[in-house]
């Protein structure tokens, strides 16, 4: 039987390539950071998958798969050549974010309280979406960290952090993620659950 190429035994040691060949751990801050945007992707999967949502939210979440996996390949990149190479534009896609922030913030009723992360199957995968968003954003954050570090010990001034435009795209994208919740609750006939936190502990004696 002919071996499949799904499995590459490669990486049995606990070892990777980035995009540009270099081998590297996989449990590296770079590899944290870009499994961490496969992992959101796949959730957003999830949150296709699920009811309701319109095609429009249909259409706009896919094109998000798209933008992450690009953002992946660029966080996979694996030198400042590469990387140069494989920045993704996200102007457009940063625009068609806030523009469906936008909309949605108008339609839904406004709250002046934290909401509980439930109600209907897709305003619920959309929390953990954000959730996850908003964990991917940490960890670019801490592989920017380690690229400045690197450049401030090697005294070099070419080497680039992050493109700023993905630690805006993927903030942003936490931000339409909790929108879209409520827009899901909303078209489903759902109200959200306010969080009422409980009353302070008193002290002792008091």
């Amino acid at each position: 039987m002919k071996k499949s190429p799904i499995y590459t035994r490669t990486g049995d040691k606990g070892m990777t390539s980035l995009v540009d060949g270099t081998r590297t751990h996989k449990n590296c801050v770079r590899i944290e950071a870009y499994g961490t945007v496969d992992e959101l992707n796949s959730f957003i999967g999830v949150l296709i998958a699920s009811e309701p949502l319109t095609e429009a939210d249909r259409t706009l979440l896919t094109d998000i798969q798209a933008r992450l996996f690009d953002i992946g390949s660029y966080l996979a990149s694996g030198n400042a050549e590469m990387s140069e190479r494989l920045t993704p534009d996200l102007e457009v896609s940063l625009q068609a974010l806030e523009d469906a922030i936008d909309v949605i913030d108008s339609e839904v009723p406004q709250v002046n309280t934290f909401i509980l992360p439930q109600g209907a199957p897709s305003a619920a995968a959309a929390h953990v979406a954000r959730a996850v968003a908003r964990r991917a954003e940490r960890c670019i954050l801490t592989f920017n960290d380690e690229l400045a570090a690197h450049a401030a010990e090697e005294g070099n001034t070419a080497l680039h952090g992050v493109d700023s435009n993905v630690l805006k795209y993927i903030n942003r994208l936490s931000d339409y993620l909790f929108i879209l919740s409520r827009h899901c609750n909303h078209i489903a006939g759902v109200a959200d659950i306010c969080w009422h936190p409980a009353k302070p502990k008193t002290q002792s004696g008091q």
